[in-house]
């Protein structure tokens, strides 16, 4: 969901720099978070409340009134012509809905059929289904024909609350069940359908004792039966992991560092031999009041289980600078740093993907890093953007051996914010080199925000990439006016 930098209580740390590779040990005993001493800030028995409500709370209210504010000017919620060419290979850019504020998407392809699953964070209107549907809410759309097209949206669940936010999909490869995570407010719930999206499951809380939960991650085993996940919560925005064993039914939580750094979880996987990798990036904030003060470096962690969740290893991967602050409307200065992205290949090998500058409020570069023994070691990092330009919020998906593929946002004409593209790379050798960047936000128009140069804004914190049952590459983004909006969700797809 949205950054809320503004209402975050943390501590101003001593930048260091960690050697590349170290390795902490963390406490793998399974327990209820209640029992967690460090649970409440202040001391045992002291809840916590959540510093990023209020400023959630403004975030939807600005949405809601820039879209109705758009809708009565006349320069959103129509459809309009898409034009431009499409990119070499691929099928040309689509919208999910040109009449909707979309924001955040997921996606997950069924390797075994044409089956594919997108979400998105739909904002704006105050009531936007029958029953209990808060606003916003989570937005579901199939294609049983790899994304050629797509049935009629829907809402994901019409649960009580102020709203829903960052969906996470999943299709368990060995059933072809879809596994979700999404937020009701501040908590992280597991759903799950065994029909092909026809009918989810109702939300199983994830969260145990925690008191606040945000920014979620998921990942799950071929069978489906171990379910792993990690969120941002107490205190300040620490890392959690959250299992499951049983398909999703009951889950264990155990905090993975108490520090006073934030962490954000933006990746996870599993690979063939059971072992989980999440990847996270964490940053330290000058103050609670300060709008995305970002101090020292942004450290870019990979935690990794051997042992189905039961100890965790923290490997520091790389140490970068934040780079150029975002000034959009609406927008915290920290939106356009610290993001990651993970995947394993069917042989073990991993590759992290991460954005960042090397001198405090520089260009940010994609940086790829791959390891082939499990997380022990990574190579030296290879540099997927291009210089003299500002990149962000990669996504990632591999398969079979070596065949892995990306994604990344990039400003266009020398580091102009006001026109991003979003640019698409493939390696074949497990991420030691990559094939030559190709544009796949291909569309001109279509939207307010899409003049011919590019798009005026990333909208949302992540997007993502999947690996269609043929083999092709669909990626899916948002675009906007501005941080808050309107704004929709694209993709586009190799056919």
């Amino acid at each position: 969901m949205p950054r809320a930098a503004a209402f975050r209580t943390v501590l101003v740390l001593v930048a260091s720099f960690a050697f590349i590779g170290a390795v902490v040990l963390v406490d793998g005993t399974i327990r209820r978070s209640g029992a967690d001493p460090d649970l409440a800030r202040g001391g045992p028995g002291t809840a916590e409340v959540n510093p990023e409500a209020a400023e959630r709370d403004e975030t939807v209210q600005e949405r809601r009134e820039a879209y109705e504010a758009a809708l009565r000017a006349g320069t959103f919620g129509r459809p309009a012509p898409v034009t431009g060419k499409p990119a070499p290979g691929w099928a040309g850019e689509k919208i999910i809905d040109a009449t909707v504020d979309d924001w955040e998407p997921a996606i997950a392809a069924d390797p075994n059929s044409g089956y594919v699953y997108a979400m998105t964070t739909r904002y704006g209107t105050p009531k936007p289904c029958q029953g209990n549907c808060p606003s916003p809410l989570i937005m579901l759309v199939i294609s049983a024909d790899n994304g050629a097209t797509w049935a009629p949206a829907k809402p994901l669940c019409a649960c009580k609350g102020k709203g829903q936010f960052d969906p996470i999909v999943e299709v368990v490869p060995g059933t072809g069940a879809v596994y979700a995570l999404f937020m009701i407010e501040f908590n992280v719930v597991f759903t799950k359908s065994l029909d092909r999206g026809a009918t989810w499951s109702a939300p199983v809380p994830t969260w145990g004792n925690v008191s606040w939960n945000d920014k979620p991650v998921l990942a799950v085993s071929d069978d489906g039966q171990d379910v792993y996940a990690s969120f941002n919560g107490p205190t300040g925005g620490d890392p959690w992991a959250v299992q499951s064993h049983d398909g999703g039914a009951t889950w264990t939580q155990t905090k993975l560092v108490n520090s006073g750094r934030y962490f954000y979880a933006f990746d996870a996987d599993v690979a063939p031999d059971g072992t989980v990798y999440f990847s996270e990036s964490s940053l330290a904030y000058t103050s609670a009041g300060n709008s995305g003060g970002v101090v020292g470096t942004i450290d870019e962690h990979v935690f990794i289980s051997r042992d189905d969740g039961r100890t965790w290893e923290d490997r520091l991967v790389a140490s970068v600078q934040p780079g150029v602050l975002c000034d959009a409307a609406g927008c915290g200065a920290d939106f356009y740093v610290g993001h990651s992205a993970l995947s394993v290949d069917a042989a073990g090998s991993v590759v992290l993907l991460y954005d960042g500058a090397t001198t405090f409020g520089g260009y940010q570069s994609i940086y790829a890093r791959r390891s082939t023994d499990a997380g022990a070691t990574w190579s030296a990092p290879v540099v997927l953007s291009k210089a003299g330009e500002t990149s962000t919020a990669p996504a990632i998906e591999s398969r079979g051996s070596g065949d892995v593929r990306a994604w990344y946002y990039e400003t266009s004409g020398g580091g102009n914010d006001d026109a991003w593209n979003v640019w698409y790379r493939r390696s074949t050798n497990g991420g030691a080199s990559w094939s030559s960047p190709v544009r796949i936000s291909d569309a001109a128009g279509g939207a307010p925000y899409k003049p011919v140069a590019g798009f005026a804004e990333v909208y949302g914190d992540y997007g993502e990439m999947a690996i269609t049952s043929s083999g092709k590459s669909i990626a899916i983004w948002g675009e906007g006016i501005s941080y808050t909006g309107p704004g929709g969700v694209w993709f586009n797809r190799e056919p």
